[in-house]
């Protein structure tokens, strides 16, 4: 009875947060309604009931993975030097028009809002990397069983 309940708690929840999203008419609704459903998502998917893993299932990963941050972080401050810090890397600065075309919107993405669109151009990728780990892992384990 108690696993029922824990699972039909998260589940309604979520689903009324699909809802919400699906048929608010005020787009901060629609975010929060997607943000309750993500957080949800996220919880169900790694199970917060398994032991947390503490060996590396690579050899070598740690190092890896610190060694391709520190290229890209090399890379970010060589480009922020070169260009003398100025996010304004190729393209012209754009007058500002409530008309959006694809050139107005992509010349004031890549200039003024550059840094942004990298952040979280890399957080999507992490959070993308980081389900198809979570994934993966799971289909080895079940597996084994």
């Amino acid at each position: 009875m108690f696993e029922i309940l824990l699972f039909f708690v998260p589940a309604s929840i979520l689903i009324i947060g699909a809802l919400i999203v699906v048929f608010a008419k005020n787009p901060v609704h629609n975010a929060m309604g997607l943000v309750m459903t993500l957080f949800l998502f996220v919880i169900m998917m790694i199970g917060v009931d398994k032991k947390e893993q503490t060996s590396d299932s690579i050899k070598g990963q740690t190092f890896l993975v610190s060694g391709v941050f520190l290229i890209l972080i090399s890379l970010l401050g060589y480009v922020a030097v070169n260009s003398e810090f100025s996010w304004n890397l190729w393209f012209p600065a754009v007058e500002y028009v409530v008309e959006g075309t694809p050139q107005l919107i992509a010349g004031t993405l890549f200039t003024t809002w550059i840094f942004p669109f990298e952040i979280i151009s890399i957080l999507l990728i992490v959070a993308t990397s980081a389900a198809i780990a979570l994934a993966y892992d799971s289909k080895i384990r079940n597996k084994d069983v």
